[in-house]
């Protein structure tokens, strides 16, 4: 329902709230409601090429924003593969702006001294759940497992955090609260319950096409005025020089090689020791040492570890590894726990959190494989290896014949490899002369660079789709984009001249209708002054609450019913090139929301929201206007024509 009026206000979702979305694009990991920016302090002055906005000292680069698109295609992937840049196009504007606003928030702190300490940014940091160790406390060696996974440095971290303070310091508590009084929520809500009716005709474009027959004057002159509608795009002839699998089906592994890298992984293909243990971790080196005196004296590591009190609490940790215990634990403590046997106590050792006391319970082995049953799996790994190897030197050769100033047959030859050379096909490796033919979608990127290329620059070597492989490619005939001739589409084009016509016509008809219906006169009078049969006027009846609920999923006449004033008419298009409606609207009846509270109130809520969001938006223009934000328009475009042709 608050769609509605979002869309019959024409407001925007406040930019505040995209920083929540741009961080998930950005960062990936547990905090919320932040995004990433710098914080380099530059003169002022011209904008340079790489810099595509300024906010006071505060600067978006390239570098940043790429790192971001990066971020934002790494998330889609997650969920389609196949996603390029292409793919997150549309996001790039959205964040560009997140950016240039939080850039504006930053500046701003900066010139009124809202500073923010370290502390609260550590305190912040500690949030994140990668962070902690398996006692529940931030660790050096999980912060940075963290930061690796993330692909970040603790400063760009750092940067994040900061922003995301800002961001709830300073725009939440403009935005929150607010609050619509019953005065103004009745209003929206009583248009709510207003009810229309009116009638609406279709005008379908078939009655008007009687006795049309262009002329071959009419004809030529029509083709000449449409002539971009039955443009025939540019075509070439492509010669691909494939550089995949089929090239090395014969590469294997031998047998001193599946070997080999048997022996080297016996960590893959050995059996694993997996260990129980009792942990307990304490904060000084005294209670660890009396709690492992006790526990080697025979007791049991609960009661060993008891009078420690509540910093010696005991922990279970079945399953153990010696590489996956040292993630959490640390290598020092690991090489002391893993060394002893069963049932002995290890320790005290110092770790990044405190003192550790850990108790044997068990020790076993698990799995491993013997050559034997590990043969087929090596196999297919260091022949797929093997094969992708050979298929880089392949290519490599290709390329190095190409350097050296061979031209493509020749840098084929060199490398063996065999030639197709495909019809004239236009941009999306169709043809016209046969409609059967295709190319395999692995060439896609091929036949892309096939068309960017120049005949007469030198063959490019692009990986297929696929990642497989190879393929080189150059072009051979080249036929520019042009009209197709007019005899070759000559029943096209009469169709085309016909329906152009009879479209005028429906539409002249549905002009005097409109004008006729504004003026008094019932619809379906209207209609019978054409002299022309056409369908029958049909009834039209909804509340706007009714509309308002479909979310958008209105046929066209019932949305035109509630823009006009009562005894106007209008014409519209048919949405399907089908002709035209006309509607009238004859009686409105006013809502009386006064009678129905709990819609009001719902109205109250929801437009409370969207206040919410004009708030922070407003506050958020204001401080981008105090702190002159700028944006280099001709860098932008740059970087998004970059973005645009670099695939990903």
């Amino acid at each position: 329902m608050l769609s509605f009026f979002r869309r019959v206000s024409k407001s925007k979702i406040g930019t505040w709230t995209m920083a929540a979305i741009l961080f998930a694009i950005l960062a990936g990991f547990g905090l919320a409601d932040l995004s990433n920016f710098g914080t380099g302090n530059i003169d002022i002055g011209s904008m340079g090429s790489s810099t595509l906005a300024r906010v006071g000292k505060q600067e978006v680069s390239e570098r940043e924003v790429d790192e971001a698109m990066q971020r934002r295609l790494q998330d889609l992937r997650q969920q389609n593969p196949q996603a390029d840049y292409a793919s997150i196009a549309g996001d790039f504007d959205a964040i560009l702006s997140a950016l240039i606003d939080q850039r504006s928030l930053i500046a701003f702190a900066d010139k009124y001294g809202f500073h923010l300490s370290k502390a609260l940014i550590d305190a912040e940091i500690a949030q994140i759940p990668q962070v902690k160790g398996l006692n529940g406390k931030v660790s050096d060696q999980a912060y940075q497992a963290f930061l690796q996974q993330q692909k970040m440095t603790d400063a760009q971290v750092r940067e994040i955090v900061a922003g995301g303070l800002l961001q709830r310091l300073l725009l939440t508590p403009v935005a929150s609260n607010a609050h619509l009084s019953v005065g103004m929520a009745t209003p929206y809500a009583s248009m709510m319950l207003e009810s229309r009716q009116g009638d609406a005709v279709a005008i379908p474009l078939d009655p008007f096409k009687a006795g049309l027959k262009p002329t071959d004057a009419q004809l030529q002159q029509f083709y000449a005025a449409s002539r971009n509608r039955y443009l025939i795009p540019e075509q070439r002839v492509l010669r691909f020089a494939a550089i995949g699998p089929e090239q090395v089906a014969n590469v294997t592994a031998s047998d001193q090689e599946i070997a080999a890298e048997y022996n080297r992984n016996q960590a893959v293909y050995g059996a694993k020791e997996v260990r129980n243990l009792s942990q307990a971790v304490v904060p000084d080196q005294a209670t660890a040492n009396a709690i492992a005196q006790r526990a080697k004296g025979g007791a049991s590591f609960a009661a060993a570890a008891a009078p420690g009190g509540a910093n010696a609490a005991v922990t279970s940790l079945s399953g153990q590894t010696r590489q996956a215990y040292a993630g959490v634990a640390g290598d020092k403590v690991a090489a002391a726990v893993f060394s002893a046997p069963a049932g002995s106590v290890a320790g005290p050792v110092r770790s990044d959190f405190g003192w550790v006391v850990v108790k044997v319970d068990s020790v076993k082995s698990e799995g491993g494989r013997s050559l034997a049953q590990a043969r087929a799996e090596i196999t297919a790994k260091l022949t797929a290896d093997k094969r992708k190897a050979a298929i880089e030197d392949i290519a490599a050769k290709v390329q190095d014949a190409l350097d050296a100033g061979h031209n493509f047959t020749e840098a084929a030859a060199a490398a063996k490899v065999s030639v197709t050379t495909t019809p004239l096909i236009a941009g999306n490796g169709s043809t016209l002369g046969d409609p059967s033919f295709h190319l395999s979608p692995d060439y896609a990127p091929a036949i892309k660079e096939g068309f960017e290329i120049a005949p007469n620059d030198q063959p490019s070597i692009v990986a297929l789709a696929s990642k497989q492989g190879y393929v080189m490619v150059s072009p051979g005939q080249l036929v520019p984009a042009a009209p197709a001739p007019l005899t070759k589409i000559h029943d096209q084009v009469v169709t085309d001249w016909i329906n152009d016509q009879a479209r005028r016509r429906a539409a002249a008809a549905a002009v005097n209708i409109v004008a006729k219906a504004s003026g008094g006169m019932p619809l379906a009078e209207a209609v019978k002054t054409t002299g022309i049969a056409l369908p029958a006027v049909l009834p039209l009846a909804a509340r706007r609450i009714q509309i308002a609920a479909q979310n958008g999923q209105v046929p066209a006449p019932l949305r035109l019913l509630f823009s006009l004033g009562q005894g106007k008419s209008r014409m519209l298009p048919d949405p399907g090139g089908r002709g035209f409606y006309v509607v009238k609207t004859t009686t409105i009846i006013p809502g009386n929301a006064l009678l129905q509270p709990g819609l009001i109130n719902q109205m109250r809520t929801e437009l409370s929201q969207s206040v919410s969001e004009e708030y922070a938006q407003q506050f958020q223009a204001a401080i981008r206007a105090e702190m002159k934000a700028r944006r280099n328009e001709s860098a932008i475009a740059a970087e998004k024509a970059r973005l645009a042709s670099s695939g990903g």
